[in-house]
Order: structure tokens, then C-alpha cells, then sequence
């Protein structure tokens, strides 16, 4: 079975930090990328931030120098250090695996980050 779960998100204040986990099931321990991205109500599904199994990163503009992506092969999961948060960040989080490039991604239910002023 295919599973994505996420915890973590919550609210904070602007300036604060969340951290947010995905582990995915054994059938996508090995996938090729794992990461994040984020949709705010009326835009697009974005970027945050992405890592492979050989272990590059990739990462929104928005979020350069202020989030942190780590992957951990041994127990297919991703952990997402968010720090200095703004309410441009406000947006459900979903955790995403791709088995190989340029295939599907699947996708977690998502997990709601709100960031007051």
C-alpha cells in the first residue's frame, strides 16, 4: 500500500518555527525524490523543498536560507525545519514521493500551517 503520513503544522507566530515529518510506507522507501510543497487558498500547489535518495536538495525561492529539508534513507522519511516564519508561509503542507523522475507523484492528505501576524 501506498502511504504518505505527515505530522507536524500547527500554528505559530510570524518569526516562529515548525518542523513537519512524512514517512512513507515501504513500497516508496526507495523512491527516487521525497519533499513538501505548500498550496495557499487560490494559488497554485508550489515547491518548498525536495530531496533525492542520493541525497541533493532543491528548494523554493521563497524559503532559501530559511527551511531545511533532511531525508533519513534507513527510515523513508523526510523532516522539514521551517524557521523564521511569515504569513506568506500560511498554506496546507503536503508530503510527496516520486519513484523516479518525471513519474507520478503520490501525494500525503496534507497538513495545515497558519502563521499569525
Amino acid at each position: 500500500q501506498v502511504q504518505l503520513m505527515e505530522s507536524g503544522g500547527g500554528f505559530v507566530q510570524s518569526g516562529g518555527s515548525l518542523r513537519l515529518s512524512c514517512v512513507a510506507s515501504t513500497m516508496l522507501s526507495r523512491a527516487h525524490t521525497m519533499g513538501w510543497y505548500r498550496q495557499a487558498p487560490g494559488k497554485e500547489r508550489e515547491l518548498v523543498a525536495e530531496a533525492t535518495l542520493g541525497g541533493s536538495t532543491n528548494y523554493g525561492d521563497s524559503v532559501k536560507g530559511r527551511f531545511t529539508i533532511t531525508r533519513d534513507n534507513a527510515k523513508s522519511s523526510i523532516t522539514l525545519e521551517m524557521n523564521n516564519l511569515n504569513s506568506e508561509d500560511t498554506a496546507v503542507y503536503y508530503c510527496s514521493a516520486q519513484e523516479r523522475p518525471n513519474y507520478p507523484r503520490y501525494w500525503g492528505r496534507g497538513t495545515q500551517v497558519t502563521v499569525g501576524s
